[in-house]
């Protein structure tokens, strides 16, 4: 049975940093991209970040707009874990943070669109005040 679990979420001041991990097991995910979503109350799940498998070459990130250069994925294949460290974080960042895996982008008519995944952790309440 494949589990996710996060850590490391609180309460922190704007502009603080918090660092999110991810444990994953009941299968590897060496080969898959892993990634962060989040959810605020009243809102919808929104991307986060995402990092694809790692190769010789290095691996791939990507970040969703609001979290570009303030936040950085990263991951540990040998560990089955994912890593998401926040800095510069502002009151709109409060969410429950989600890890997943198996992570992948809808392409429709040659464009680029949501993104979604296979399996979730339980999530992981990230609180910033102001």
């Amino acid at each position: 049975q494949v589990q996710l679990v996060e850590s490391g979420g609180g309460l922190v001041q704007a502009g603080g940093s918090l660092r999110l991990s991810c444990a994953a097991s009941g299968r590897t995910f060496s080969n898959a991209i892993m990634g962060w979503f989040r959810q605020a109350p009243g809102k919808e799940r929104e991307f986060v970040a995402a990092v694809t498998a790692i190769s010789w070459s290095g691996s791939n990130t990507y970040y969703g707009d609001s979290v570009k250069g303030r936040f950085t994925i990263s991951r540990d294949s040998v560990k089955n874990m994912v890593f998401l460290q926040m800095n510069s974080l502002k009151p709109e960042d409060t969410a429950v943070y989600h890890c997943a895996a198996d992570v992948v982008r809808d392409v429709v008519a040659g464009k680029s669109g949501r993104w979604r995944a296979e399996y979730w952790g339980q999530g992981t309440q990230v609180t910033v005040s102001s």
